[in-house]
């Protein structure tokens, strides 16, 4: 596949960046040329990613990242602007799924899913818009974000209330945030992804439910996990300069 958006000159902060989309994201972002922020709660493994990129030529570091402690954001801004210069690129990635029936979810599960996949996208995006605009962002339009959604968020279904209620909510965000940055030099966009497999749904897709799920789409498939690649690297690049508040669905058809 042709990579033909190039990040030179990019920092990128990455949440989420420990295992799955995340991960995978971080090489593909390192290959194109950002110096990658990886911030994750599972130090060990973005450790072990960050070297990975290093050994290949890439610029990369590892940093703790609790999306849902604001102290926990701010570090890791600080410590990416101390290694690689203000984070002008923010994904926003790191989600939190749990199963269960509407009636049956615990309160806890669902504020577990909340503060993570809206709160705590929202306080990581604030933060970086916030020093993006105290270093002139407004006149060198260097902004880009990228939200990190789902196909749930315009589907029903069984199972996945909360989750899909929390990327319905991201969706919307993402265009609020467009509108209150665009003229602070901010582009603000939100990828929906249909179903990869990933630590997250794993399991489920092996089971006979999960089979039977993928038989019901009209081309009867997971998304491979580069299926993004294209739209994150146009998105965070110079060449996307025009394009804020879109929410953009790749999922191979599934909802349809």
């Amino acid at each position: 596949m042709t990579k033909p958006f190039s990040l030179a000159d990019r920092t990128i902060l990455l949440s989420g960046a420990s295992s799955g989309i995340g991960a995978h994201l971080a090489t593909t972002l390192a290959a194109a040329g950002g110096c990658m922020v990886l911030g994750a709660r599972r130090m060990d493994r973005v450790e072990k990613l960050a070297n990975a990129i290093r050994a290949t030529g890439g610029k990369a570091l590892p940093v703790p990242l609790d999306v849902t402690d604001e102290a926990s954001i701010a570090a890791a801004y600080d410590a990416a602007e101390a290694e690689f210069g203000t984070v002008d690129t923010i994904i926003a990635n790191a989600g939190l799924a749990t199963g269960g029936r509407s009636a049956d979810v615990s309160h806890r599960l669902i504020r577990s899913v909340i503060d993570t996949n809206l709160t705590g996208l929202y306080l990581t995006v604030r933060e970086g818009a916030r020093r993006l605009i105290e270093t002139g962002s407004a006149a060198q339009e260097n902004g880009r974000v990228v939200l990190i959604g789902s196909i749930t968020a315009e589907m029903t279904g069984q199972g996945d209330a909360a989750y899909a209620a929390s990327k319905a909510a991201v969706a919307h965000l993402g265009r609020q945030f467009a509108r209150e940055w665009v003229r602070k030099g901010i582009n603000v966009n939100t990828v929906q992804p249909g179903y990869i497999r990933t630590e997250i749904n794993g399991d489920w897709f092996d089971t006979d439910g999960g089979k039977a799920q993928i038989s019901s789409w009209h081309r009867q498939r997971l998304l491979e996990i580069d299926a993004l690649d294209d739209i994150i690297l146009y998105l965070c690049s110079e060449a996307s300069r025009h394009v804020t508040g879109s929410t953009i669905t790749i999922d191979d058809g599934q909802a349809l």
